[in-house]
């Protein structure tokens, strides 16, 4: 005679016994990149006139890890400086496209001296990948600097032509302008107007018209005590 246990249900709220503890994917926030002053000041300056411009309705990044696939971290890009608009901005450490959304642009600073920067062809289809409404490409060390736009096309990161110095942007209200600088040589910033000349201030801007204004308050305080 042949005995049989009978088979056990299995409990549906029991806790279930695995064989290994879970290794959850990691997303590095830095990484160590030798980097020139002459770059950090590009890329310092055009973050803080982004943040000033558009700080109330755009997230802002500077040189952060943008991570587009959730199952590799090795995905990633450090663009110079990109923004996310309709968002509200913190104090973020890295960006993950899947829980944020895409930048709606990347803007990129290129340096001779950061290995990242020797491939532009194929980090261009990095930010296709990415999802990037567009991308700007500043060379600051050719002669002259240059300007360069790439815009997404029915899923493609296509170049549209730049003339010069110059290149209205399709998603900020605003135009790239390549502006001369006594200390980095030359400087990328954006300008309210198409020519470029009414420009976004930056911190030094500001800085310098409030000395002016006081200056002049005071000329006009001593002009009228005399």
């Amino acid at each position: 005679m042949v005995v049989t246990t009978p088979s056990r249900t299995p409990d549906p709220h029991a806790v279930p016994r695995y064989l290994r503890a879970p290794v959850p994917v990691h997303f590095p926030v830095s990484e160590r990149v030798p980097e020139s002053k002459r770059h950090l000041r590009q890329r310092t300056t055009l973050w803080q006139i982004l943040e000033r411009a558009f700080r109330d309705h755009a997230a802002i990044g500077c040189d952060q890890f943008v991570y587009w696939d959730p199952t590799d971290p090795r995905q990633c890009l450090a663009p110079d400086a990109f923004v996310r608009l309709g968002v509200p901005d913190d104090q973020f450490r890295s960006w993950k496209v899947w829980e944020r959304g895409a930048p709606d642009v990347a803007v990129e600073v290129l340096s001779s001296i950061d290995e990242r920067d020797r491939d532009l062809e194929a980090k261009i289809e990095k930010y296709r990948r990415l999802g990037v409404r567009e991308l700007v490409v500043f060379d600051p060390e050719q002669n002259p600097p240059s300007l360069r736009v790439w815009e997404s096309v029915d899923g493609d990161l296509v170049e549209r032509s730049v003339e010069g110095h110059l290149a209205p942007s399709r998603c900020l209200p605003a135009t790239w302008v390549i502006v001369p600088d006594a200390e980095s040589g030359a400087l990328l910033r954006l300008s309210r107007d198409p020519e470029g000349k009414d420009l976004l201030p930056t911190p030094d801007d500001l800085r310098i018209a409030a000395e002016a204004r006081v200056a002049e308050l005071e000329a006009e305080l001593r002009r009228r005590g005399a």
